[in-house]
């Protein structure tokens, strides 16, 4: 049995973040990593970003190799037991420890009947795929409208592809942006050569003679060198539930990021935390909360005390398009678009019983502390007096 002061659950930007939260504090103490992944810690965003517009992969690695910390990758903890303080791997390996971090993140939705070439677009290993597919294919298929499936088809567009994006709501993002954004963004795509198939799902996904064959529910046959999924999470709490914590759309922290277990503490995609500006629970899927929640919960592992009042934000790139957000984006609260020019620069207000809830920044740089402060003052608003309240 190996014994770590601190061991961490999981591989990505939310456990790198907390070997340097606890570094911060305690230089000495011994830090174990277990990782389902073969590779180590790296940066998410530029899988479906950058590296497609010629940044090198080598710069997503997030080089934690001078923290002394122990990586086991290619490894599952299968079991946790919270009253022994020990957890076991899938090669029947036993680790004990002093505190335990749970960044165990999400799982990608599967399609029900697709086989194993389909590419569900999420770490670096599938980015390593796709992009080796996209050196000799020209044809692809990407499933889903959301954040995922609306980037990744972006990106290979941009690299000469033919795409046809098929998702089942009438327009890219229309559960987040409002109704008429997300019609100009359906036109966008398609001026910059996307094929859209809106309102329209995926019955199977099969490769027959080296190609992969998409069926979507209409009965259209999509034949393509590469078939992209991008369907969402579902959160990693398979463990948590085994270990008996609370669990509750991710595992359920205090404002320290603890869980119900002491000596327990989760953060990243998998954390289920209080947000004091929104005054409400919820589970944040994007880089930032990854790294601030992660350093905030290695510090606290490591002795600190700090509470987690942090509001994380999000942003996206389409083509030539981008945005950073705050708060919550749902395109069923009343909307108040404030736009300096219609469609490419401007500012979303997404507000429920008149206050702001979330505030989409489109093509607006440098206002995130703005958008945040706005969400904050929980003050009641109108439209007259939210247009030209944030500008850059």
């Amino acid at each position: 049995m190996k014994h770590f002061r601190y061991l961490i659950i999981g591989g990505g930007m939310a456990a790198d973040a907390a070997v340097h939260g606890i570094r911060k504090l305690d230089r000495n103490g011994t830090i174990g990593m277990i990782s389902d992944e073969h590779d180590p810690p790296y940066d998410r965003p530029p899988l479906s970003k950058s590296l497609w517009k010629g940044k090198s992969i080598e710069s997503i690695w997030r080089h934690i190799g001078d923290l002394n910390v122990d990586l086991h990758l290619g490894r599952k903890v299968v079991a946790l037991d919270p009253a022994g303080n020990a957890v076991t791997d899938d090669a029947g390996d036993v680790y004990s420890y002093a505190k335990l971090l749970l960044a165990t993140g999400g799982s990608v939705r599967r399609l029900p009947d697709a086989d194993e070439h389909v590419i569900y677009f999420r770490t670096a290993a599938d980015y390593r795929r796709l992009h080796k597919l996209s050196e000799h294919g020209a044809d692809f298929v990407v499933i889903g409208g959301g954040f995922i499936g609306s980037e990744v088809a972006a990106a290979l567009a941009m690299n000469g592809k033919r795409v046809t994006l098929v998702f089942p709501s009438n327009a890219i993002g229309s559960r987040v942006y409002p109704q008429t954004l997300a019609a100009f963004l359906n036109s966008y795509y398609e001026e910059k050569g996307v094929t859209l198939l809106a309102s329209e799902t995926v019955k199977s996904v099969h490769r027959v003679n080296g190609k992969m064959i998409v069926t979507t529910g209409s009965g259209r046959e999509l034949a393509a060198n590469g078939v992209v999924a991008g369907l969402g999470i579902l959160p990693n709490t398979a463990l948590a539930e085994q270990a008996g914590l609370k669990v509750d759309n991710g595992i359920v922290v205090d404002e320290l990021l603890r869980t119900s277990a002491p000596d327990i503490y989760a953060a990243g995609d998998v954390a289920n935390f209080h947000s004091a500006a929104l005054d409400r629970r919820m589970r944040v899927e994007h880089e930032d909360n990854a790294n601030v929640m992660g350093e905030l919960a290695g510090r606290n592992m490591a002795g600190a005390s700090d509470i987690y009042s942090h509001q994380p934000y999000f942003y996206s790139d389409l083509f030539d398009l981008g945005y950073e957000a705050v708060g919550e984006l749902d395109s069923s609260l009343d909307i108040v678009e404030d736009w300096q020019e219609t469609f490419r620069k401007g500012v979303i207000y997404y507000l429920r019983d008149g206050r702001v809830r979330g505030v989409l920044l489109w093509n607006t740089w440098g206002q995130v502390a703005a958008a945040t402060q706005l969400i904050a003052e929980r003050a009641r608003h109108t439209r007259e007096s939210l247009l030209g309240r944030i500008h850059d």
